[in-house]
C-alpha cells in the first residue's frame, strides 16, 4: 500500500511562522508535523509516499533529503491550491489502481493507522472520525445503522458531532468521484463532496471513531495544544535532553524536550515546553511554550507561558511586572528592552 500526504496549503492562519517554514515543517514535540505523518505510515510498513506540495516549497524536499527516513518519496507538485480533492487528484498517477492511505499534513492524531485498515475489511474505503465540540468547523459525518449516510463540509446545522479528521483509506474510485464534483461556494474541490458522491453511488464506505488525542494544527493555539498532548504522550512527566546541551542551575518540570547544543542557565522550564537545537535560555521561567531553532530568551523576570518563539528570535530584558507574559515572535525577530528607562529595540 502507498501513502499520500498533502502539504501544499498556504497556512495563512499560522503566520508569521508559516512565512518562513511550510506549515508541515513546524515542530510538535521537536519533530515536524510531516515527520509525525511519515512515521505513522512507516509504522505499518508503507515504503512509498507521495508528497503533494507547492513547487516553491523546496525546504520540504531539502528536509526529507536529509532525514534518512526509511521510505521512498515521490514529489507531486500542485501549482494551484483549490482544495483537498484537487490536491489529491494530482496524485492519481502515483497511486495508480491500488488502495492507499491519505493524510493531511497539518493534522496530528495518536490513533494508529492499523485501526483504519481493520475497519476497511480489506475491500472498502474508510474514514477516521472523532467527536468535536464545534462541528460547524469540520466535515461532518451522519451515521445511521452503523453506516455513513452523508458527509457535509462545515454545516450550519450539523447532523452529528463526528468530524472527518484528515485520515483516510481510499481505493481508486475516489479519483472518479473527484472528476464528478464541482467547486464549493468557497471555490474549492472538497474531499467531503467526493466522499458524498461515493456514498450516493453505492460504493462501500467504512469508518472508525477514535477517542485518542487529535488536533488540526490550523491555528497557533491548536499548535500549542498539539505540542502539549504530544509531549505528555511521548514523555509522561519525564525530561529529554539532547546531546551537547549544557544545563546550569536549572529546574526542569516534565514533560519537557530539549534539543541538541542548547544552553540553559538559571532557568525554570516546564511543564509542556519543547526547545529545538541551539536555543539559549538564561534567567527566565517558561512553561507551555514552543521554541524553534536557535531562539534566545534572556533576562526575563516574569514567567512566560503559552508562547511561541521562531527560529533565531531574541527576546531580552522584558522588565514588565506581570504574573505571566505571552509572546508570539516570528523567525528572525528581535525584541530587546533596555536595562532601565529609554526605548527598547524591536525588529
Amino acid at each position: 500500500m502507498k501513502g499520500v500526504i498533502l502539504c501544499a496549503g498556504k497556512a495563512k492562519r499560522m503566520k508569521p511562522f508559516s512565512s518562513t517554514l511550510p506549515k508541515t515543517l513546524l515542530p510538535v514535540a521537536n519533530r515536524s508535523l510531516l515527520e509525525h505523518c511519515i512515521n505513522r505510515m512507516t509504522d505499518i510498513g508503507i515504503e512509498e509516499i507521495g508528497i503533494v506540495m507547492n513547487p516553491q516549497q523546496k525546504s520540504i524536499v531539502d528536509y526529507l533529503a536529509s532525514s534518512n527516513l526509511p521510505v521512498t518519496f515521490h514529489y507531486i507538485f500542485q501549482t494551484e491550491q483549490l482544495g483537498v480533492a484537487h490536491a489529491l487528484a494530482s496524485a492519481q498517477e502515483f497511486v495508480g489502481t491500488d488502495s492507499f492511505l491519505l493524510l493531511l499534513g497539518d493534522n496530528l492524531t495518536a490513533e494508529p493507522l492499523e485501526t483504519l485498515i481493520a475497519a476497511s475489511g480489506g475491500d472498502k474505503s474508510a474514514l477516521l472520525l472523532a467527536e468535536v465540540d464545534t462541528p460547524q468547523d469540520y466535515g461532518i459525518a451522519e451515521i445511521s445503522d452503523n453506516r455513513i449516510v452523508s458527509i457535509e463540509e462545515k454545516p450550519k446545522r450539523p447532523r452529528s458531532k463526528l468530524a472527518v479528521i484528515g485520515t483516510y483509506l481510499f481505493d481508486a474510485n475516489i479519483f472518479m468521484a473527484i472528476q464528478h464534483i464541482q467547486p464549493s461556494a468557497r471555490g474549492e474541490y472538497e474531499i467531503t463532496d467526493a466522499i458524498q458522491w461515493l456514498i450516493q453511488h453505492g460504493f462501500p464506505l467504512a469508518y472508525s471513531i477514535t477517542k485518542e488525542p487529535y488536533t488540526d494544527v490550523g491555528t497557533l493555539q491548536r499548535w500549542l495544544e498539539a505540542n502539549r498532548w504530544m509531549l505528555s504522550r511521548q514523555l509522561g512527566n519525564e525530561v529529554q535532553v539532547g546531546a551537547q546541551t549544557k544545563l546550569e542551575n536549572c529546574v526542569l518540570k516534565g514533560p519537557v524536550i530539549i534539543g541538541n547544543q542548547c544552553t540553559l542557565k538559571n532557568a525554570v522550564v516546564g511543564p509542556y515546553v519543547s526547545i529545538q537545537d541551539g536555543t539559549e535560555l538564561m534567567n527566565c521561567t517558561i512553561e507551555n511554550s514552543i521554541c524553534l531553532k536557535k531562539a534566545r530568551i534572556l533576562d526575563i523576570p516574569s514567567p512566560i507561558s503559552h508562547s511561541i518563539f521562531g527560529q533565531h528570535v531574541t527576546l531580552q530584558g522584558a522588565h514588565m511586572q506581570e504574573s505571566s507574559l505571552r509572546f508570539i515572535l516570528g523567525s528572525d525577530s528581535h525584541l530587546i528592552f533596555p536595562a532601565s528607562g529609554g526605548k527598547g529595540d524591536t525588529e
